[in-house]
């Protein structure tokens, strides 16, 4: 098992470990970290949007939905301020590449702190 450290938003919110990127999304359920790969083919779920009952993702690419519970299933993280601290099931002596991939709406949803990074509507 590894140790990761992300942002929990804005840059730096994606780290990759040998190939495999890992994001933190925030929904109206709470936050968590998830891997940014539909695991059906690949697609890129940091991008998703939700069911409207608000417990699967919708794979932009095939519209495949997957549960969150699933996506998130044994990927223990700590939210602390603007850090996520995260294990993730690799190698300690993996690849690991921090960068910054953009979110759905669903995915950041209320992530900011009030008042911060979120435009005026």
């Amino acid at each position: 098992m590894l140790v990761v450290t992300l942002a929990a938003e804005g840059r730096g919110n994606c780290v990759t470990v040998d190939d495999t990127p890992y994001i933190y999304a925030h929904t109206a359920r709470g936050g968590f970290l998830m891997r940014a790969r539909c695991p059906h083919r690949g697609g890129p779920l940091h991008l998703a949007e939700l069911t409207p009952e608000g417990r699967r993702l919708v794979c932009p690419w095939h519209e495949r939905k997957t549960s969150m519970a699933a996506m998130s299933a044994n990927l223990p993280a700590v939210r602390s301020g603007s850090t996520v601290t995260a294990v993730v099931p690799h190698d300690p002596g993996a690849t690991v590449v921090v960068s910054h991939v953009p979110l759905s709406a669903d995915l950041a949803r209320d992530c900011a702190a009030p008042g911060l990074g979120k435009e005026a509507a």
